[in-house]
């Protein structure tokens, strides 16, 4: 399911995924040099970028259409927000709940330690399944 997913996403939904990696390169253009330390320099400014770009809503949706187009069926509607979509230090992540656990993809705008632009698609996406214990 996890490959099948990824695939998905990535053949069907590029676009959005390749337009959230440029805001990430927005943030990224305002730092003071190509890396930061400063976590508040990457979150914030990446969510609200997402947000302005009107990005937050067809992560989800793609998210929901990946899963259920391969075959899987999503607990409840997903919503832009926590649990279904965080924006964390490493970018964006998305879960879905699933009858077998959870899908969890994240899509890396960002490396830790310092702080910098991730790779390009397809590298920067991941996707898991966790199954509940």
């Amino acid at each position: 399911m996890r490959e099948a997913v990824r695939d998905r996403l990535l053949d069907a939904h590029r676009p959005v995924l390749e337009h959230a990696l440029s805001c990430a390169d927005a943030v990224a253009a305002g730092w003071n040099e190509e890396t930061t330390t400063d976590r508040t320099a990457v979150v914030e400014p990446y969510r609200a970028t997402l947000s302005r770009a009107g990005l937050l809503n067809p992560l989800v949706a793609a998210l929901a259409d990946a899963v259920g187009a391969v075959g899987g069926e999503l607990a409840a509607r997903p919503v832009p927000d926590v649990p279904y979509l965080a924006i964390t230090s490493r970018g964006v992540v998305l879960r879905a709940p699933i009858e077998t656990g959870r899908i969890v993809v994240t899509l890396a705008a960002f490396e830790i330690d310092p702080y910098r632009r991730g790779p390009p698609l397809p590298e920067a996406l991941s996707v898991e399944h966790r199954a509940d214990p």
